[in-house]
């Protein structure tokens, strides 16, 4: 059962209207999410822009899904682990990585699995990395500019992850068939 209001157009509070208008233009429909969001328009705006940084990121599609869908698995979002999946598949992220990430297993790029243990430990540790974990990242290929995209990225994702547990957010009827559970 939903705890907080999904909003559509109707509802939503004025300020909200033409942000969940942009919603629906690039989605082809109104996220749940979004519906939620809605109740708190600055909120709502803040996540869009955050989404919308972190795309704009330097981050390619397999790196964007790595750093969302490893938040969203550790976080348990029962909304956004399918949202993501679906997504990735309109980015043409390979499903062995978008399966890897929702397993928690060792992904096979040397490089994104350095993205996803960074990540990982970025969340576990509340941004408390060692040296050794960013030598690491390091060596793989990424620099301080993706250190701080991690943080943008989990920026979002903290929005979305604790909107959806506390709404209990219902899964649109798009990734329904990527349902998932930890």
């Amino acid at each position: 059962m939903t705890t907080l209001k999904v909003h559509n157009i109707e509802t939503a509070p004025e300020n909200s209207k033409p942000l969940l208008g942009n919603s629906q233009k690039s989605f082809g429909m109104i996220p749940g999410l979004h519906g939620v969001l809605a109740s708190a328009p600055k909120a709502l705006e803040a996540y869009q822009t955050l989404h919308k940084l972190f795309g704009e990121s330097s981050f390619n599609e397999d790196e964007l899904t790595v750093v969302w869908q490893t938040i969203n698995v550790e976080h348990a979002c029962h909304y956004c682990v399918p949202a993501h999946t679906g997504i990735a598949k309109l980015m043409k992220v390979d499903d062995a990585i978008t399966e890897a990430l929702r397993n928690e297993t060792p992904l096979e790029s040397i490089k994104l699995e350095a993205l996803r243990a960074f990540t990982l430990s970025v969340v576990r540790n509340r941004g408390n990395v060692s040296q050794e974990e960013l030598a690491v990242f390091y060596a793989a290929g990424y620099g301080e500019q993706q250190v701080l995209e991690v943080i943008l990225g989990l920026s979002q994702k903290v929005i979305s992850n604790y909107t959806n547990h506390i709404a209990n957010t219902p899964v649109d009827a798009p990734f329904q068939a990527f349902a998932w559970k930890k």
